[in-house]
């Protein structure tokens, strides 16, 4: 008889040297730096509620005046500084006033003038036989359209008329020219946020680079390249405003690469202190001594470390930067009539402030809403951003 003895379970080696332990059950497993931040920078909730007012005002500049029916620089004769509101306009006493004015231009007196929704009748009397073709005088009133002769008395010297009345709504009002004030606010907030962060971004480029050249190098090329910024400040920003105008003309693209070419100075000089007290950590020798070239240490090592301070100056640079912009446009350098800006509109409301200060009021809101959004996440940036925050 065969006696079958029971086999044992061989003994567990244990892991291999060198080999990832896995993870216990329950454990959280590790995130990266990208996930980090962006878990420090979801729970900051002004940073959040400053990236929410971005893109919603971003929208209503960029996509609002597509569901807008006037034009940003259509005039509206009739409606000079009208204040805010959701009423449609002109009221009736207003029709009633513009038709007597046309009836005036034609000669002619009015009788029985009445509004139904967005149709009017009307007779018009003369002392003399009226000329059909009256009715134009009636269609060149911004409140009128389509008016047509719908019966004649008296020989002609009666005529009952008939047309579709023009009702506007001005949500934001108008302006001082008749223009309704909530496209042209939409299209200066497109201009403004556009040249904002197109001469940021240039100033960036420019001035994060060269920075950190001037600070990793040291010594005499870090001498030359200061002297350098130095002698770009004292020349007056005006001035070189003028001589590019001068020899390149009047352009959208010369505002901000003219602004861009020279905000980049301050962001050099922040950079370029930055630089310097980062080529002296540990982390920076390391990479020395494993081979790294200078070039890929700036690009590797010093840039990314000076993202934070960075990513705020940015937050201050675009407000300032619309300010130079509605600064240039003051001088008639920058954007002109009827093309608008926010600090065009607001330098504009500054001189009716008194008579109609929704001209102020409105794109003043809106400058502002977006000030305090780009400083709002501009500071949760540089939070989430800072590895020595957890």
């Amino acid at each position: 008889m065969t006696d079958f003895t029971t086999l044992a379970p061989a003994p567990d080696p244990g892991p291999r040297p060198g080999a990832p332990e896995a993870p216990a059950a329950g454990e959280a497993r590790g995130r990266s730096l990208s996930q980090l931040a962006l878990r420090r920078l979801l729970r900051n909730r002004p940073a959040i509620a400053g990236l929410v007012v971005l893109v919603l005002v971003t929208l209503f500049s960029f996509v609002g005046p597509l569901f807008v029916a006037h034009g940003y620089d259509q005039i509206f004769t009739s409606y000079v500084a009208v204040p805010p509101s959701l009423t449609p306009r002109p009221t009736e006493a207003r029709l009633a006033e513009a038709m007597t004015d046309a009836a005036r231009r034609a000669r002619a007196g009015v009788e029985g003038f009445a509004v139904a929704g967005h149709r009017f009748t009307a007779t018009l009397t003369s002392d003399r036989p009226l000329d059909p073709r009256v009715t134009r005088y009636v269609d060149r009133a911004e409140e009128f359209d389509d008016t047509e002769v719908t019966g004649t008395a008296e020989d002609g010297r009666r005529l009952a008329i008939a047309g579709t009345v023009q009702r506007e709504r001005f949500v934001f009002g108008t302006d001082a020219s008749g223009r309704d004030l909530l496209p042209r606010v939409m299209v200066g907030g497109r201009i403004s946020l556009t040249v904002g962060l197109l001469a940021s971004l240039v100033s960036l480029v420019i001035g994060v680079a060269y920075g950190a050249i001037a600070g990793y190098a040291g010594g005499r090329v870090d001498n030359v390249m200061m002297r350098f910024i130095e002698i770009l400040y004292s020349l007056p920003f005006v001035f070189m405003v003028i001589m590019l105008v001068v020899f390149f003309g009047r352009s959208f693209i010369l505002i901000f690469l003219v602004i861009g070419l020279t905000e980049w100075l301050d962001m050099a000089r922040i950079v370029r202190g930055q630089t310097l007290s980062l080529k002296r950590r540990e982390f920076v020798a390391a990479a020395g001594a494993m081979g790294l070239t200078d070039w890929q240490i700036i690009r590797r090592h010093v840039i990314p470390n000076t993202i934070g301070p960075v990513i705020v100056f940015i937050t201050v640079v675009v407000p300032k930067v619309i300010l130079l912009e509605s600064f240039l446009s003051f001088l008639g350098l920058g954007v002109q009539a009827p093309l608008t800006s926010w600090g065009a509109l607001i330098a504009d409301g500054t001189s009716t402030m008194q008579a109609a200060p929704w001209m102020l009021i409105i794109p003043a809101v809106f400058f502002v809403a977006t000030l305090f959004s780009l400083n709002f996440l501009g500071d949760g940036l540089r939070d989430a951003l800072d590895p020595k925050v957890r």
